[in-house]
């Protein structure tokens, strides 16, 4: 996947990781400036240039300024950095990109702040400066601000700059989360595996100027920004399943229990068993999305995709699968019964014409409850078979 030079050199504090791709017309500015860093305060380190196949010559200059490159075939922004991150020999790593839109002579305060303890310092561009015209207003005012503050809300990130791409870690902390994606979103993905895994985080300023490219960026704002939020919504099951069923199902239990005694108004509007059957498919459609939550946290935590969750311990602790089987068990025979009682109720009426606003106050809530139970049962079996692993 990967090759470089210099194999046997030996370790150093700090590597300057730039992903490459295409940037001849940056890449030795970035590199001067890295270098000058280093040596003006008297820190071991190196310069690494993980090229994503590039065809401009970026390699050559980079050599030729005494930087170490590799290459990544795996295309992407997130694969060339975890391909750069397995090959830095430096104990701390700082990422930036190779555009001339960070600056490389202002890399010392994530230093000092790697030397004290945190194992992830990000640069915060909305506290260090934003130069005319070097973000994007789409990016300055809706997608950094709302990507980071889904970030902060569903994870209790500390970080109010997501996706700066100046930041530095402790190698071999970063190494241990398991960092997977390819693309931009490889940026999320660092940031919420962090806090997730309780690293020491911190900030400092960081200032982004106007890129010195002739060329279009490599960013896709829709595109990037899209996955982006697909992975912020995929790694949170709570948000992205639980929560919203929750909701769902109460509103559905709700609006049910007020509509089982008889027709309802809502100002001039009357609510009646038509309300009724959506209510209930509210409570079916919730409590599927509450179990998918369940499911998808009971996987991602037994594949080491998120880390050990109390709740879910204690969720352990207290469910069985004969807990399940049961309670699915009383929600089939009281579904059941209902219905029963449903047809004693029509067989009354010689099984002619049954009012509707009658029967179906009692068919609807019976099917509901069976339903439920039949998902009870299912949800409780496949639960069981994921915790076969930790059995």
């Amino acid at each position: 996947m990967k090759n470089g030079s210099s194999e046997n050199a030996p370790p150093c504090e700090v590597t300057v990781l730039m992903p490459c791709l295409n940037e001849a017309e940056t890449i030795g500015i970035c590199i001067e400036k890295a270098t000058t860093c280093l040596a003006d305060n008297n820190i071991e380190g190196e310069v690494l240039v993980a090229d994503n196949g590039s065809s401009d010559g970026s390699q050559d200059i980079a050599r030729n300024l005494g930087a170490r490159v590799i290459a990544v075939a795996e295309r992407g922004y997130g694969s060339a950095l975890r391909g750069g991150i397995a090959e830095a020999r430096g104990r701390y790593v700082i990422m930036a990109d190779a555009d001339d839109s960070y600056d490389f002579t202002a890399l010392f305060p994530f230093i000092e702040k790697l030397r004290d303890g945190y194992e992830l310092v990000m640069g915060n561009r909305f506290k260090g400066g934003i130069k005319p015209g070097a973000m994007p207003p789409l990016h300055r005012y809706l997608g950094n601000p709302v990507l980071t503050a889904i970030g902060r809300q569903f994870y209790g990130s500390p970080i109010g700059d997501f996706h700066c791409g100046l930041r530095g870690f402790d190698r071999e902390a970063v190494l241990g989360l398991g960092l997977r994606t390819s693309g931009m979103e490889f940026a999320s993905e660092m940031v919420v595996k962090a806090t997730l895994q309780e690293l020491k985080i911190t900030e400092v300023p960081a200032s982004l100027s106007l890129d010195g490219r002739s060329r279009p960026p490599h960013l896709r704002s829709w595109r990037d920004g899209w996955r982006h939020l697909r992975f912020l919504l995929l790694f949170s099951p709570r948000w992205l399943f639980l929560y919203p069923g929750m909701v769902l199902m109460f509103i559905g239990l709700a609006s049910m229990l007020w509509l089982l005694p008889g027709p309802r108004l809502l100002g001039s509007v009357t609510l009646d068993v038509h309300t009724l059957v959506f209510s209930a498919g509210a409570i079916i459609c919730g409590f599927q999305s509450v179990a998918f939550g369940v499911l998808s946290k009971a996987f991602a935590i037994d594949a080491k995709i998120l880390p050990e969750d109390p709740l879910m311990t204690r969720f352990n602790a207290r469910f069985s699968l004969e807990i399940g089987l049961l309670i699915g068990a009383v929600l089939l025979i009281g579904g059941l019964a209902a219905a029963l009682y449903a047809v004693g109720a029509w067989g009354q009426r010689s099984f002619s014409v049954f009012d509707p606003g009658i029967a179906m106050r009692i068919v609807v809530p019976s099917m509901t409850a069976m339903v439920l139970g039949l998902q009870v049962v299912f949800s409780s079996l496949f639960y069981s078979v994921l915790g076969l692993t930790r059995q």
